[in-house]
């Protein structure tokens, strides 16, 4: 699914990363729209935050995706630190992923992106505030 990139500023951000990394990343992108529609999440907006792509909506908590030059073999997937959920997809989803602290999932750039497991985790996060009192976010692992 390819969903135009309307803010100038995201699109920029999206050009300038290396050509062996834009594709990932765009991949990466269409994994939040297609969570943010498989959830009838109508309001998801696209903005920088922190220079990196962003993406809220109402009842969620914001998901950013970045490719840092000091990491180069790795994408992140960023959530808010002060939230319970790289801790729930730790316990979902256990060595599946690399996580950085509360903060991050790290994905290998040579490994293909385990679809399913990251649209479920981004799901999570964009309706973060309807879920978050439940255990584990109402959730159970997206196998």
């Amino acid at each position: 699914m390819t969903i135009p990139i309307d803010a100038p500023e995201v699109l920029r951000k999206y050009e300038a990363y290396p050509n062996e990394v834009r594709p990932g990343m765009l991949s990466l992108r269409s994994l939040i729209f297609e969570s943010a529609r498989d959830l009838d999440i109508t309001d998801l907006q696209e903005t920088l935050k922190w220079g990196e792509p962003s993406y809220l909506c109402h009842g969620g908590s914001t998901v950013r995706i970045d490719w840092k030059p000091a990491t180069p073999n790795v994408y992140g997937i960023y959530f808010h630190c002060q939230t319970s959920l790289v801790q729930t997809f730790k316990e979902l989803y256990g060595n599946l992923f690399q996580y950085q602290g509360k903060r991050a999932i790290l994905l290998d750039m040579a490994s293909p992106i385990p679809s399913q497991q990251i649209r479920h985790c981004i799901g999570l996060s964009l309706q973060y505030h309807k879920v978050k009192h439940l255990p584990l976010l109402g959730a159970v692992p997206a196998c």
